[in-house]
């Protein structure tokens, strides 16, 4: 007596259904599924605001601080599971950036006295907000598509920004009381970006050195990058279906690289 093969999970079962309902609701834009992923961006938006206020409302309550910390650690576990169900295979979730990111930042909320450390991660959060097919969507709907490369290179110098002074707050401030730590790691880090160098705040050290040169050469970098999207002329995004070409001016008949005649929509349409 042989054993019957076993069937296939039905895709009528439960956990498929589910799968299916958070792909629509992730990836769909039907008015249900933009009404969640804008519900998401919010809440993205609002635990941001309590990452960037987190030194003042440690120093002005610590319990309701924790109490809020283990909200929004329940929060990102959350999200965390549904992109995992979301997911075409379990690799493709681990290979994806934001996954390890969020473990970290889920990581110094369940244990922030044992990792503050890392706690300079959290900022990572305003790119992935960036990163939402949601935003790009309510630009070129309110009819600011044009800034799309702008608006991407800010958000880029923003979170380096916003990254080197969480890991200065972390590693050099974090025993001043109240926020006088943080404003003194974020002067800190724009007067090192900019190349001022007052001289009234120096990280000392080996790796406060490190620190400097590093974010001196990144920081540079991104500021260039960011002058240069807003100086160079607008081009969207539309691959040539000849020779593949990405990038063209939004007035574009032709393609500059093969000649192949393009059908370029306008911004709103």
């Amino acid at each position: 007596m042989t054993d019957e093969p076993q069937s296939a999970p039905s895709p009528s079962s439960t956990p498929e259904r589910l799968r299916r309902q958070l792909r629509g609701l992730y990836y769909g834009r039907d008015r249900e599924a933009i009404r969640f992923q804008f519900a998401m961006l919010s809440l993205d938006m609002a635990i941001l605001a309590f990452f960037v206020a987190g030194p003042y409302l440690r120093g002005h309550g610590a319990t309701a601080y924790i109490a809020i910390d283990y909200v929004i650690a329940l929060i990102i576990a959350f999200e965390l599971g549904a992109r995992r169900l979301v997911a075409p295979t379990l690799k493709y979730w681990l290979m994806r950036p934001m996954t390890w990111v969020d473990i970290v930042i889920l990581g110094t909320l369940l244990f922030p006295n044992q990792l503050h450390n890392f706690a300079f991660l959290r900022v990572l959060r305003i790119w992935a907000i960036s990163q939402s097919k949601l935003v790009t969507l309510l630009l070129h709907r309110i009819g600011y598509g044009h800034v799309e490369d702008i608006f991407q290179a800010c958000v880029n110098f923003v979170v380096f920004l916003f990254l080197v002074t969480g890991f200065v707050y972390s590693n050099f401030f974090y025993g001043v009381p109240g926020v006088a730590g943080f404003i003194d790691a974020l002067y800190y880090t724009v007067a090192t970006v900019t190349t001022t160098g007052f001289g009234d705040l120096v990280l000392p050290g080996p790796l406060g050195k490190l620190t400097s040169i590093i974010t001196m050469i990144i920081g540079i970098s991104l500021f260039v990058r960011l002058a240069r999207a807003i100086v160079r002329p607008y081009k969207v995004t539309y691959p040539c279906p000849q020779c593949g070409l990405q990038r063209h001016d939004a007035d574009a008949v032709h393609c500059k690289a093969c000649g192949h005649i393009l059908n370029i929509r306008d911004e709103g349409h």
